[in-house]
This record gives C-alpha cells, sequence and structure tokens, in this order.
C-alpha cells in the first residue's frame, strides 16, 4: 500500500510537472484538482493552510506543497517521490533545450516563437486560476477583499519598506496569532459566564 502511494505521488506530481508552464503559482489550480478533488489526499482547507507556509518558506513553490503532502501521506518516502515527480519535468526539459535549442534559435525560428507567445496568455490564466479559487475556499468576499488588494498594490508599488513581502508575511503570521488568542479569550470568558449561570439555577 505504501509502495502505491508512493508511485502514485510520484506520477501525479510529474504530470503535474510535466504540463504545467509558468512556475509555481501557475501549478496550483492543477495541484489542487489532483490532490483534494482527485484523490481526496487532504482537505481544501488544508491545502490552502500548506499553501500559506509552502509561500512562506524559501525554495519552490510547487516542490514545498508536493514534499508538505508526501509528507503527510508516507513520511519521507512520500516526500523524496513527490518531489521527484515534479522536479524530473523540468530538469529534463531544460536540459533537452539546453542542449538543442538556444534563445537566438527560439527567437529566429517563426514556429517556436509562435509556441511561446502562444502559451504566455495561457500561463497568466493558470496563474490568475488558483488565486480566484484560494480566495473563495479562504472565505475572501467583497468586504475582506480590500486586504488582499491592498497588499498587492504595495508590493507592486517598489516603495521601500512596504514592498517587501515578507514584511506582510510576518504581519499576517502575527496578526493570526493574536486574533487566535482574542478568539480563545471570548470563548474562555463565554464559557464561564455559562457555568456561574448554571450555578445559579442550581
Amino acid at each position: 500500500m505504501s509502495k502505491n502511494i508512493c508511485i502514485r505521488l510520484f506520477t501525479s506530481f510529474f504530470k503535474i510537472g510535466a504540463f504545467t508552464f509558468g512556475g509555481g503559482w501557475a501549478m496550483i489550480s492543477i495541484i489542487e484538482k489532483e490532490i483534494v478533488d482527485k484523490y481526496g489526499w487532504i482537505e481544501r482547507e488544508e491545502f490552502l493552510d500548506l499553501l500559506a507556509v509552502a509561500q512562506s518558506l524559501p525554495g519552490i513553490l510547487a516542490v514545498n506543497i508536493a514534499v508538505a503532502v508526501g509528507d503527510k501521506l508516507r513520511g519521507m518516502k512520500g516526500a523524496t517521490a513527490a518531489a521527484l515527480g515534479t522536479i524530473l519535468p523540468s530538469f529534463m526539459i531544460i536540459l533537452a533545450i539546453a542542449i538543442f535549442l538556444t534563445p537566438d534559435l527560439i527567437k529566429s525560428n517563426e514556429t517556436l516563437s509562435a509556441i511561446f507567445k502562444g502559451i504566455r496568455p495561457a500561463v497568466v490564466a493558470l496563474i490568475i486560476a488558483p488565486v480566484i479559487s484560494s480566495a473563495r475556499s479562504a472565505g475572501i468576499g467583497l468586504k475582506t477583499a480590500v486586504i488582499p488588494v491592498v497588499v498587492a498594490l504595495l508590493i507592486w508599488s517598489g516603495l521601500p519598506v512596504v514592498s517587501n513581502p515578507i514584511l506582510y508575511i510576518v504581519l499576517g503570521g502575527l496578526l493570526g496569532y493574536l486574533w487566535l488568542r482574542r478568539h480563545r479569550s471570548s470563548l474562555k470568558r463565554i464559557e464561564t459566564e455559562e457555568r456561574k449561570e448554571e450555578e445559579k439555577h442550581l
């Protein structure tokens, strides 16, 4: 059973790596469909948490997610199988391009240039799709959409300090922690009040 899961992890992430253009974010919607919708290896909410952690950590986003999913299912063996499946297609394609294609050849060849130009709009769509699906799954509506929009604009602005993505990762984690503490204290207070009311009736 463990071996079958490792093989399935490898083949699934190999397929994702082989047919996805545009880097980590372009892979997210395909990874989500594969591991959440198709196989049900993890829940959608857990996938969003993994996505947030993978984005915060150094390294390649898709590989980080692959390692996290593989580790959850089959520990080190699963993590290795998923990571290899994600990395190998890119390695093989880049090696083939390095051997047979050069930037000058791509530019001078009309057919290749047309293929790469045609891929560009698809890459944009692949990047936008997981942003929308992640926003829906995270419960971001019209009222809360202002937060990611403002943060995205500040990062895009290129201004000193406020354009640093690390700042918002740290702030997001800190605010999440403070919200959790406040939420727990509120629940504790409500439970205490309910207990007092019950004692009065007794």
